[in-house]
């Protein structure tokens, strides 16, 4: 069985939340709360939503269109959002 998919997404999203206002929001809930299960339980079940969420249109995405198009798409939808921070505007 290859894992180098199943490492690779896992190193990146663990990285990439680290620190994040998702991060943060649970260490508020499990503060406000003192349910730390239950926080990590509706934390974890919300991230694994969100993850098959992107998944299935990833994939989607991925049968329908090709991949150096999505590499444009995600690219120009980071930059767009990061400009959008920067000038505060979300």
């Amino acid at each position: 069985m290859d894992w180098k998919p199943f490492v690779a997404t896992f190193g990146l999203v663990f990285l990439a939340e680290l620190g994040d206002k998702t991060q943060i929001a649970a260490m508020c809930q499990a503060a406000q709360y003192q349910r730390p299960w239950l926080v990590l339980l509706g934390a974890s079940l919300a991230l694994t939503v969100v993850s098959a969420i992107g998944v299935a249109i990833g994939h989607f995405a991925g049968v329908c269109f090709p991949r150096e198009s999505i590499r444009y798409v995600a690219a120009g939808l980071f930059i767009i959002m990061g400009v959008l921070m920067a000038l505060k505007v979300i």
